[in-house]
């Protein structure tokens, strides 16, 4: 995020500097038995990279020693490493980095990427000079012997530092761009890399910038899905990064650090390279977006995955909590407005990973059905490839056919022959989408105790037409209305937002700017963080928040959103969080999520029904059953973004058998 020529580093000079003074405080901190370890960090952390290369000098002038050394020799582990890394010029820690990156058996990819994507043509020209004068080799050729590929080419374009950094921007050169770059990967059989490698490696930020807002427009792809799609492995990996880092190095980082900690294990290598580099660069910047992003606090979040001295000096170097104040930094509501302006132009084309098999036969089908279930034992895997290789209205074909052809009911004999987990999902396919989520809600309602997050789900996320056919269903199935059955089975706010969102009344017309200005400000009064209130009795406020939330155009209330960031420096979901609990906040933050970004919310719950011990098997089929055919490949797009890791690799590793099986066949694909 540019910040003009503001220092945005965490870390300043010393006031009263005396690098005799300090050199002596450090001789002392690790003369005799054991160090000082508190000493050494309070004093390495409170001073600039320019101020410890002059105690480094006091030192040796003073004592004959080496400060590094004697720092080595006295601290282990994450400490050490990260105490050391401060003490180098940036030039040469990052030297350091990519010497170990590429020393030894097998090559640290991530490193390499993260650094050479990240850094500015300055920056380059310093490392690879320091690289030499450390070394006495030559970068570029130690990253050719290492690496191979395009992976190889565009790593050597980086390390050219030449990328043009003029802001003058030619509006042609921008349109020739996107050309070439959609004649290079979409329009292609096969991938052109070189104008990728060429565009990517030497255009200005400026002008890239640029050139992803027209692709978007001309193609209605994000650049990213197409990279996505055209480039793979490492190569793939590292050009997602210069993309990244081209719209924002600052989130690049603030992502970097989330998945550095997120999960079991610290990846502490990457943690602390990203506190040491950026410590005086833009850590103010990374701080904000992490915050905006992650609905916590980089300093939060180091405090709870690290401990010790070594999470001393990692908070020392963030500088501050930004949850303390409970509040966003006045720039970090800037960030959420721009993203929610680029989500608002932004329409993505939506795609599911099931599609109706072209060479479709029902008769075929239902005699190989009829063939996989007659006999002793039951031949599972023709069954998964025939249902989850159809679409849903083939399937109901298959279903007529069987019943035309053999006399019998085919859901009754695929219960009798498969049971468990397979099942659920197997019979889920084979229902008609309404039908599939009536059951859902009517099991969700049964017996004791209710499953609010199975109602939330399927009722804040369909659309009108998709909540008409459910209601239809449910009539039909269970000689019941489905609003009588939330009514009694449900109570308080969270009956009237789900009764409300059953009713399938959302308004389906554009935004209303000055209608969103003031729906924002309901939001803000009733979230109480308003700075003017209005005449409006709480009560009647609350209706007409749930009124907005429930009944206005998923358009609409991506403008309220906007507003309501400007009007309060706050983001509307993390607003919800705090001020709320229990089902309404799961129900009210379900809502926001699918008008912000629907196959995001799925990838979440997702990934939180497998993640931890124990998988909620519930939720896993429900989703992957009811978004093959709208969004599936979105989600998937989303959770690798997101989660680091592709959606076939978590539900590979964390499932088993012939559920495992037709569930990857519904993935359709590894990314």
């Amino acid at each position: 995020m540019p910040s003009g020529n503001r220092y945005r580093g965490s870390i300043t000079d010393y006031a009263g500097f005396d690098p005799n003074q300090d050199a002596e405080a450090l001789y002392t901190a690790m003369k005799g038995f054991g160090s000082d370890k508190e000493a050494i960090l309070e004093l390495i952390t409170s001073r600039s990279n320019k101020q410890r290369q002059e105690i480094c000098q006091s030192y040796k002038s003073l004592y004959g020693k080496d400060l590094i050394d004697d720092l080595k020799y006295e601290l282990t582990g994450k400490f050490e490493r990260l105490i050391v890394g401060l003490m180098k010029p940036l030039a040469y820690f990052d030297a350091k980095e990519i010497k170990d990156a590429i020393s030894g058996i097998g090559t640290d990819e991530k490193c390499l990427i993260e650094i050479l994507a990240s850094r500015t043509n300055k920056q380059i020209h310093q490392l690879v000079e320091a690289y030499k004068d450390a070394y006495e080799r030559n970068l570029e050729e130690d990253v050719i012997a290492d690496t191979s590929g395009h992976f190889k080419k565009m790593l050597v374009v980086l390390l050219q530092g030449t990328r043009e950094e003029d802001d003058v921007v030619s509006e042609d050169l921008v349109a020739q761009d996107v050309k070439d770059l959609y004649e290079a990967g979409e329009q292609k059989w096969g991938t052109d890399e070189a104008q990728f490698i060429y565009i990517l490696g030497n255009r200005s930020k400026q002008h890239l910038r640029l050139v992803f807002d027209e692709y978007l427009k001309t193609t209605g792809i994000p650049i990213e899905a197409s990279i996505r799609g055209e480039l793979s492995g490492d190569f793939e990996k590292l050009m997602l990064a210069v993309v990244k880092c081209i719209r924002s190095t600052s989130e690049y980082f603030a992502e970097r650090l989330f998945k550095a900690m997120k999960g079991l294990g610290t990846r502490d290598n990457t943690l602390i390279r990203i506190m040491v580099s950026r410590s005086e660069l833009d850590m103010l910047d990374i701080r904000e977006v992490f915050r905006t992003k992650y609905e916590k606090s980089l300093y939060s979040m180091i405090k709870n995955d690290t401990s010790g001295e070594y999470k001393k000096a990692l908070l020392k170097l963030c500088g501050g909590d930004d949850d303390a104040a409970g509040q966003f930094f006045p720039e970090a509501a800037k960030v959420a407005y721009q993203m929610w302006e680029l989500s608002a132009v932004s329409r993505v084309e939506l795609k599911g990973t099931v599609r109706p098999r072209p060479d479709f036969d029902p008769e075929a089908d239902a005699k190989a059905l009829r063939k996989a279930m007659k006999g002793l034992g039951t031949d599972e895997d023709t069954i998964i490839d025939i249902v989850t290789h159809r679409s849903n209205d083939q399937r109901q074909q298959i279903r007529q056919t069987f019943k035309s052809h053999f006399g019998r009911d085919l859901m009754a004999d695929l219960k009798s022959e498969i049971s468990g987990n397979l099942a659920k999902l197997i019979l889920g396919l084979m229902m008609p989408p309404a039908h599939y989520d009536a059951k859902q809600l009517k099991k969700a309602m049964e017996g004791a105790g209710t499953d609010e997050q199975a109602l939330i789900e399927i009722l804040a996320t369909r659309n009108n037409q998709e909540i008409q056919a459910i209601n239809e269903a449910y009539q039909e199935d269970y000689h019941k209305s489905l609003e009588d059955d939330l009514t009694s089975d449900t109570s308080g706010h969270l009956k009237r937002i789900l009764v409300s969102l059953a009713t399938g009344n959302r308004d389906e017309g554009p935004e209303n700017s000055d209608q969103a200005r003031e729906d924002a400000q309901v939001i803000a009064e009733i979230l109480e963080i308003a700075d003017t209130t209005s005449s409006g009795d709480k009560p009647s406020l609350e209706t007409r928040f749930m009124s907005i939330l429930c009944s206005r155009s998923y358009q609409h209330l991506r403008r309220v959103f906007q507003e309501f960031i400007k009007m309060t420096n706050h983001d509307v979901e993390h607003t919800i969080k705090k001020e709320m609990s229990g089902d309404v906040q799961d129900a009210l933050v379900a809502i926001v999520q699918s008008v912000k970004n629907k196959p995001l919310f799925f990838a979440d719950k997702l990934y939180k029904s497998m993640k931890g011990a124990g998988t909620d098997e519930k939720t896993l089929t429900r989703i992957m059953v009811s978004r093959s055919e709208i969004d599936l490949l979105n989600i998937r797009r989303e959770f690798i973004e997101k989660y680091d890791k592709s959606l076939h690799h978590v539900i590979e590793s964390d499932n088993s058998g012939d559920y495992l099986k037709a569930l990857l066949a519904l993935c359709g694909g590894e990314d």
